[in-house]
């Protein structure tokens, strides 16, 4: 291993094992379940119908990309021109950006990947500004850009608000000959409350109700136009209510949750088991994948122990990370104790603060295994995550690119 590479956050060499060889904190990646969730999620989406665009964005793992995409993924979903380039130099050839192209260096980096003919790219636009500033831009440049219309909700994130909002911005998008409309997006994740699923069903009818009035009216450039909607939470019921309203005859229809691929110990945890709740038909659901890694720095006070673990290592936004298993440094086989009734009840920049359950004995340089909730901002805190086999040995560095 050279020295840049050895240095870098996590980087750990292949045939390393977690319990002796590998400096710590680590971001770990079983591979067991990575590849069942890959798998599973890939069999949910084609036999609803569908095609899967993950969402890249949770990873920014162009190893993982091209692990899904063999699985038959259609394209990988991003959100922003700088990650598109990075997937697209992971060689990445289908990309659908679930979010607005702004800003003129922004939509130079795109222009730049257009000029490979195999590539093909997706933005979303929501106002007629930005159909005039893209229009402008890439006629100058002699391409042609295709864009997709998203709807939104009241109070939620991008998209239009209503669908008078997107039949008039069909028409804006038709008066640029540097764009084609090849479909229309949303996303149901920003709906919540008591009446959440009636609400997500209603999102997802009114979005096909809008993509068969377009069509009708001639205004996508595609003869089979785009649809497309879904996080990692509510996946089920948007792929129900694409099938069950035939979208997939008149429309390629794709999902794009992304958290899958890793799953978590929390908020994703609490989805699938609605997700399985709501489908019986769904024997096994998704497996967790991701964890990291790190030591007992110290134990100051009795029943109390600090992990050096914190904020720059792990999620902390959607609840605090979740004890695991503890091992015994440097001890081969290793073998991991139960420490699920241990909890961490705060995060500093470079610490965990974590209470030792009765029973528990720690030891300073134990190594605990802890489970995230939300991957997606546990990624993001690391260059390369070591996937393991069954026997927690490395045989993989993946590299990240945010």
């Amino acid at each position: 291993m050279s020295f840049i590479n050895a240095v870098e956050k996590g980087a750990a060499a292949v045939g390393a094992h977690l319990v002796r060889d590998v400096s710590l904190p680590a971001l770990v990646l079983h591979r067991d379940a990575l590849e069942h969730n890959i798998r599973w999620m890939q069999d949910f989406v084609s036999n609803s119908g569908a095609e899967l665009a993950p969402h890249g964005k949770t990873s920014m793992m162009p190893a993982l990309f091209q692990r899904q995409i063999a699985q038959g993924a259609w394209g990988i979903t991003l959100a922003s021109a700088v990650q598109t380039r990075a997937a697209y130099a992971g060689g990445v050839r289908r990309v659908l950006m679930a979010n607005q192209l702004v800003g003129a260096p922004n939509m130079a980096l795109i222009a730049d990947l257009l000029a490979d003919k195999d590539f093909d790219f997706h933005c979303m636009v929501d106002h007629p500004d930005n159909v005039a500033d893209l229009g402008l831009f890439f006629a100058a440049r002699g391409l042609r850009l295709n864009v997709m219309i998203e709807y939104g909700v009241v109070g939620g994130r991008c998209g239009c608000r209503s669908e008078q909002e997107v039949r008039d911005l069909a028409k804006a998008i038709k008066a640029q000959p540097a764009l084609a409309l090849t479909g229309i997006e949303g996303y149901e994740g920003v709906i919540h409350g008591e009446h959440a699923i009636s609400g997500i069903r209603d999102f997802a009818a009114s979005l096909v109700r809008l993509a068969v009035d377009l069509q009708n009216n001639g205004s996508f450039d595609l003869p089979k136009p785009i649809i497309t909607a879904s996080g990692s939470a509510w996946y089920d019921l948007i792929a129900e209510s694409f099938e069950t309203q035939n979208a997939a005859g008149r429309f390629l229809s794709v999902l794009r949750p992304g958290s899958y691929v890793a799953h978590d110990h929390g908020i994703y945890k609490a989805a699938q088991c609605c997700v399985l709740e709501r489908r019986s038909d769904l024997h096994e659901g998704l497996r967790p994948a991701l964890e990291v890694w790190a030591h007992v720095q110290s134990l100051p006070e009795p029943g109390f122990a600090v992990i050096a673990l914190g904020k720059r290592d792990v999620a902390y936004d959607a609840g605090l990370p979740v004890p695991l298993k503890r091992y015994r440094a440097g001890i081969l086989p290793a073998e991991g104790d139960d420490v699920s009734a241990c909890t961490v009840t705060a995060v500093m920049d470079q610490h965990a603060f974590m209470t030792v359950a009765a029973g528990v004995e720690l030891r300073i340089g134990d190594i605990i295994s802890f489970g995230t909730s939300h991957p997606c901002l546990t990624f993001d805190k690391w260059q390369v995550g070591c996937l393991v086999d069954e026997q927690l040995q490395v045989i993989e560095s993946l590299e990240t690119r945010f």
